[in-house]
This record gives C-alpha cells, structure tokens and sequence, in this order.
C-alpha cells in the first residue's frame, strides 16, 4: 500500500494534483489546512482520504486529529497547532503516547521533517502549497507499507 501524506494546501491544489499523478497512492493524509478544499481533493483522489483541521480551516467540521491503524503501526493524524507544532515536538511525542499511537503525522509548520524522540517516529510533510524551508520547495511525503506492515517513509519535493 503506498500513502500520500500532504498538509496545508491552503485551497491551492495545482501541486497536490501533481503529487497525486506522480504517487498514484492508495490512500491519502492530508494533515490539515484545506481551507474548505477537502470536498474538491475528495473528489480528485479516486481513494479513501483522511483529513483533519488546521488552524486555517474556520468553521470546519473536520476532526481536530484521527487515529489509525496502518500496517503494524498506529498513526495519529493531526495539524499541531493544538500541541505546540511551533515550538518543538515534544508535546507532539506526548499526544501520540497519549492516544497510543507510535507515529504522528502533523502539518502546521509548513516545514518537513522525519524525527525520533524515544519510541515515537514524528513526521510533518511540509506544505504542498507554501513551503517555508530553506529552499522553498513544496514537499509531500510518501509511506509505502511493506507486506509485513512496516512503513517506510521518503519526503518528496516539487520543482
């Protein structure tokens, strides 16, 4: 099974159209900040989206995060803004922990990272719209679940 992770397309969704060409994936997480998009990136995955809300998405009913089983692992999904995404991960580390997750995926910082603190794998794919890095490059990130149910994570960038 191969997954798209994306965050904070902030309703642009050129560059998330182009990633889902590119991946071809079977599922997609979009960790937040859609900005009312999710019916629209609904309708252009042609496969099962989770979505949850960022801080940007005013007046949504989306779920602030989601927990899933994905292979061997579980995966919490959420944007960071309601754990301190902007001033380290350790809350972040904690609210997985908490939730009994063992990877979280977070947006928020629209900078990707892949980090370990102790037994919790913390991902941010960066912006797919508005990328802060060095660089400045719209990122994704790509799970591919192995068939023993171990992920494999490669961060993706656009030019």
């Amino acid at each position: 099974m191969r997954i798209l992770v994306v965050s904070d397309s902030h309703r642009y969704h050129d560059n998330l159209e182009i990633a889902i060409e590119k991946v071809m994936p079977d599922k997609i997480f979009h960790a937040g900040d859609a900005q009312g998009g999710e019916d629209y990136i609904e309708a252009i995955c042609d496969c099962p989206l989770e979505i949850v809300r960022g801080n940007c998405d005013y007046g949504s009913y989306l779920p602030d995060y989601v927990v899933l089983e994905v292979g061997r692992h579980v995966v919490l999904l959420t944007h960071g803004h309601l754990h301190g995404a902007g001033y380290g991960t350790g809350e972040l580390a904690s609210f997985a922990r908490l939730k009994g997750a063992d990877v979280i995926i977070y947006g928020h910082t629209h900078v990707p990272q892949i980090t370990y603190e102790d037994d919790i794998t913390i991902i941010n794919p960066g912006s797919i719209s508005f990328p802060r890095q060095d660089g400045r490059k719209p990122s994704y990130l790509v799970i591919d679940v192995d068939p023993v149910g171990e992920l494999h994570y490669k961060l993706c960038y656009l030019e």
